[in-house]
């Protein structure tokens, strides 16, 4: 179930940033990023080339990926991932949905569900590595 759930935030994490950059098209204002046009740029009046990056790149996407590769990183050692990330991903995803409404994102919620009840299943078999 762990693996299952890694995989499962790897997959959310790098749709939400390949789908911000292909479908939303926000690679189209690359030329922008690395100009130095978002230099001093007023975040409360933010440009299309600014809400793009903060859209795609500077978005949650790339560490929502980095804990899924974690994830599978710990399960392939053997050592149960602590709770905190499943509870943390989960609170965020919930909030999200609360701001955002319904969106692709609550397939993460099925992750944290998977990763708790792997939590839960290891550290009731005595894997030692679940109390680390």
């Amino acid at each position: 179930m762990i693996k299952w759930a890694g995989w499962l935030i790897a997959f959310v994490g790098t749709a939400h940033t390949l789908g911000a950059l292909v479908l939303e098209k926000a690679a189209r204002h690359a030329g922008a990023w690395f100009s130095g046009e978002l230099w001093g740029e007023d975040l409360a009046a933010m440009s299309p080339a600014n809400s793009a990056f903060w859209l795609s790149l500077n978005s949650f996407g790339i560490p929502i990926l980095m804990v899924g590769l974690l994830v599978l990183w710990l399960d392939r050692r053997n050592i149960t991932p602590p709770a905190f990330i499943a509870w943390t991903l989960g609170i965020l995803t919930v909030l999200d949905a609360v701001v955002l409404g319904p969106t692709p994102g609550l397939i993460t919620l099925v992750a944290v569900i998977l990763l708790l009840t792997g939590i839960r299943r290891a550290a009731r078999h005595g894997n030692p590595a679940s109390h680390a």
